[in-house]
């Protein structure tokens, strides 16, 4: 398909381009509905460039960009306790490295997928290039489900991951980081077979153990990030988190540091949620019931509504996957923050968070929003932090990871959290900027992805045709 090409008559207006890119991604990448999402997400925001940049157009910056540079996919083999063969499949998406090495993480789940990674992907390279560090996008993972598996089991299927995944990676190609599924425990077990079978030590991986090379505030940054960037929004409206009634979805890594962040800054966050279901607690999640959840997940590895033994007064609602809605986003509250998976606030979620007077959305997962919910939040002109921003400062101390681990050095507790917080402070501002240039002042999203785009694009121009 020749889409948007340099015609004897000239360029194609910047809409018809778009929409023949578009036409093309769906059919080059059929039945993966989240990379057609967020590929048409950015696009809408870069209808606002085209027309001031017609070198994007001529060198057809668009169909390049949503091609990844290489797609990895493999068999992995393993044992079970019992002996028996297992197999699952291992996939890594190198995106784009025109300002970098690949950098994203390695997620372990049953509904990892091709179109899953190429989203989580494509919203990678433009979340890194945000963060003012330099790093390309990526990601990948496994079909492998870690719930109810031993530590042996994991140990043997993160050998067997790393035992293909070693030939394409490395300190200055790609460094892969944890995502759903993969903890310190399986970075642990992917970072030594990694340095067993290439005979090095190096930062090939990031979210590594402190005693072997991670970073302080690593595993909060995510939540920490995000929550610095609600913070950012508020202060350009005058205000502050102080006293607010936060949602917070998700009992994993980013939701534990957002409700952490968010008591350090004196809100009051009121739910925690796992696939099974939501907890509500009127009374507020204060840093003891905090400390439960993190045993309940991070030690137990148990379910959520474990807590609502423990606490009396606070509420658990199963989950019904037969509704377009979940209970969690139908409680009254000023802040919301999604920080479980993508496409979790459908449209009636969105519409219920406004109706209950949320006047903030800050995304710590990927994607949580649907196109429809994300409209909705725009045009009630409501503060509304998309992903690539709002969730940047994971891989943002990704970054800082690395750059210690080139030096040999490693920061203080407090220096990584300064320089974190600095960065969130950036990037709520480029983001900011951008879309006051763009003619769309307060639409963060659009400040968010031309921002991230034209730094890539404009690498990519300069490297030629590559």
């Amino acid at each position: 398909m020749t889409s948007g090409i340099l015609t004897s008559s000239g360029i194609k207006a910047p809409g018809d381009y778009i929409e023949d890119v578009m036409i093309s991604v769906k059919a080059k990448n059929p039945a993966e509905p989240e990379f057609h999402q967020a590929v048409r997400e950015v696009f809408d925001s870069l209808r606002l460039v085209l027309a001031k940049h017609p070198e994007y157009q001529s060198n057809r910056i668009l169909d390049r960009i949503v091609e990844p540079e290489r797609v990895l996919m493999f068999r992995v083999p393993w044992l079970d306790d019992q002996g028996g063969v297992q197999v699952n499949r291992g996939f890594r998406i190198e995106m784009n490295s025109a300002i970098g090495p690949y950098k994203g993480g390695l997620r372990f789940h049953p509904s990892v997928n091709l179109g899953i990674l190429k989203f989580l992907a494509f919203e990678q390279v433009f979340k890194n290039s945000l963060t003012t560090l330099p790093m390309g996008g990526g990601k990948g993972g496994s079909d492998f489900d870690p719930k109810g598996k031993s530590d042996n089991e994991v140990m043997r299927l993160c050998q067997s991951f790393m035992t293909e995944l070693q030939r394409h990676i490395g300190p200055n190609t790609d460094v892969p980081a944890g995502d759903i599924g993969v903890g310190g425990r399986e970075i642990g077990y992917l970072f030594g077979q990694y340095k067993r079978l290439r005979n090095e030590f190096t930062g090939v991986l990031t979210g590594k153990g402190l005693n072997w090379g991670g970073s302080l505030i690593r595993p909060e940054a995510t939540g920490y990030g995000c929550v610095y960037f609600a913070d950012e929004m508020l202060k350009s409206r005058k205000d502050s988190l102080d006293g607010k009634l936060c949602l917070v979805s998700g009992s994993g890594n980013v939701s534990q540091y957002t409700v952490e962040k968010l008591l350090d800054l004196g809100a009051k966050p009121v739910t925690v949620s796992d696939s099974n279901g939501v907890i509500y607690d009127p009374d507020g999640i204060d840093r003891e019931k905090l400390a439960y959840v993190l045993e309940l997940k991070n030690v137990r590895r148990a379910r959520i509504r474990d807590y609502a033994d423990r606490y009396k007064k606070a509420i658990f609602m199963p989950t019904d996957v037969k509704l377009e809605h979940s209970p969690l986003w139908n409680i009254k509250a000023d802040c919301a923050f999604p920080s479980a998976t993508q496409n979790e606030i459908t449209a009636k979620d969105a519409a219920n968070l406004l109706k209950n007077g949320v006047k903030l959305v800050a995304e710590g997962a990927n994607m949580p929003s649907t196109l429809e919910a994300t409209k909705l939040f725009l045009d009630a002109k409501i503060l509304y932090g998309p992903a690539k921003a709002a969730n940047a400062g994971g891989v943002a101390t990704s970054g800082l990871e690395m750059s210690q681990n080139s030096a040999r050095i490693s920061w203080t507790r407090e220096e990584v959290d300064d320089k974190l917080h600095k960065i969130m402070i950036s990037i709520h501002r480029n983001c900011y900027e951008t879309a006051e240039k763009y003619g769309t002042s307060g639409n963060l999203v659009n400040g968010a992805n031309i921002a991230g785009f034209m730094k890539v694009a404009d690498a990519m121009l300069d490297q030629g045709l590559v």
